[in-house]
Parts: structure tokens; C-alpha cells; sequence
């Protein structure tokens, strides 16, 4: 029996593979762009600038872990950080569209990860990735 949260943390951290944590970043980011969504429509400027930033942190570690023996990183490297640009015109602006864009993106991206992650599960050799 897990007895203390440090412990479940442990084990369920050896439970989760590399593909797994890949998609729960892109539900961290997606989550804190609704969140910065939300507090642009409420005018809550500390709000959508501390989600903005969060988000743009988590695009930041999904770029700065691809794996560029994939001829596929560089494009990925690119959209990444468009999506960075479009959510720092969203918060600067207060504007959604941009924001709205980026959402677009990472629920696509995740989906296919989803899927990829269905058909041949990443192991941990092949963590990074792109």
C-alpha cells in the first residue's frame, strides 16, 4: 500500500512512459491557455499573463526536447516557436485569436501523439521527441 503522496508520485512516475508525458504537456499547455483565454474575456490581467507564460514554458521544454535525428524536428522546432510568437502577441495585445490558433495547433499535435503512442508505444531510449 502507498502510504504517503511523495510515494504515489514515485510510482506512478515508473508507471508513465515517455509518450504518456509528452501528451500530458500538451494538455498542461493547453490547459493554461484556456485558463489565459478566461482571463483575457474577465480582463484579469495577472491571470492571462501567468497562463500565457506557463503555456509558453511548456512549448518552450517541447522544443528545447526534440530529437533532431527526426527529419521531422525542424518543422516541429518552427511551430513551436510560432506558437510561442502567437502567444506573446495574445498577452501583450489581450487579443484570444492568436491564443485561439495556438490551441488549434497543440490539440492536433496531441491527438496525433495520442495515436502514435497507440501503434508503437516510445520507450525510454527514445524519449525525446520529433
Amino acid at each position: 500500500m502507498i502510504s504517503s503522496p511523495y510515494e504515489k508520485y514515485r510510482q506512478n512516475a515508473v508507471q508513465t512512459s515517455p509518450g504518456q508525458l509528452l501528451i500530458m504537456l500538451y494538455d498542461g499547455a493547453i490547459r493554461f491557455i484556456l485558463a489565459a483565454i478566461d482571463g483575457v474575456d474577465q480582463k484579469d490581467h495577472i491571470k492571462s499573463n501567468t497562463n500565457f507564460g506557463k503555456a509558453q514554458t511548456i512549448i518552450s521544454e517541447l522544443r528545447a526536447t526534440l530529437n533532431h535525428s527526426y527529419e521531422i524536428a525542424g518543422s516541429l522546432e518552427k511551430l513551436y516557436e510560432y506558437m510561442n510568437y502567437l502567444l506573446i502577441q495574445a498577452n501583450i495585445k489581450k487579443n484570444v485569436e492568436p491564443a485561439e490558433e495556438v490551441l488549434g495547433y497543440l490539440r492536433d499535435l496531441r491527438e496525433s501523439w495520442v495515436e502514435a503512442n497507440k501503434i508503437a508505444p516510445i520507450n525510454a531510449n527514445e524519449a525525446r521527441h520529433g
